[in-house]
């Protein structure tokens, strides 16, 4: 299957790789899930999940799961735009941010249909600069993904104008060859921590 997955059947087909990976995923990996949610909530006081906001596929808001990485209390912004991000990132989080595995509840979102395997990564609420940018290249319309062209080609380093215009690529180039690269090129990424600043 190289075609693009622009077209009804790839959709389908796109959407039922994703179904197959997530419900695997969140299976297999239930040991490391429960053993990370354990970990999150003995080191600092608060919930092991914390829900964010996001911009999910037609510019609607979503709650997005992530292992909570960060202090409460914690500014809901971006993450390299705080100043003093060191200061709310606990030990524990710096980790799981390195190595991707705060991001692994997501597949949850994936399974529900909020998510993809493979998409634009889902802009904060408040993200207005970034979702002006995708919305006017038509990104909108991609589920936002767990990773993507843009995730694995400089990730947090960078600029919003770079992350758009790389997945405005991905857009016009997709295909179920190219998202298995992505995820091919994701699990490499997190094993060196490439392009992750906090």
């Amino acid at each position: 299957m190289t075609r693009t997955l622009g077209t009804a059947g790839g959709s389908v087909a796109k959407r039922g790789f994703d179904i197959m990976v997530a419900l695997a995923g969140l299976i297999l990996l239930s040991p490391v899930l429960v053993a990370v949610a354990l970990a999150v909530r003995l080191e600092s006081r608060g919930p092991a999940l914390h829900w964010s906001r996001r911009i999910g596929r037609g510019n609607s808001l979503f709650a997005m799961p992530k292992f909570r990485t960060m202090r409460l209390g914690a500014p809901d912004v971006a993450t390299h735009l705080l100043s003093d991000a060191g200061d709310w990132i606990t030990p524990l989080g710096a980790f799981l941010r390195r190595t991707s595995l705060d991001e692994l509840p997501q597949l949850w979102s994936v399974l529900t249909g909020d998510m993809s395997l493979v998409g634009p990564r889902p802009a904060l609420f408040n993200q207005d600069d970034l979702v002006a940018l995708r919305t006017a290249a038509g990104v909108e319309v991609l589920r936002p993904g767990l990773t993507g062209w843009a995730q694995v080609n400089g990730r947090d380093a960078l600029p919003i104008a770079d992350k758009a215009r790389l997945d405005a690529d991905y857009l016009a180039r997709r295909s179920f060859l190219l998202d298995l690269k992505i995820i091919a090129l994701t699990g490499m990424a997190a094993v060196t921590g490439h392009g992750v600043r906090h």
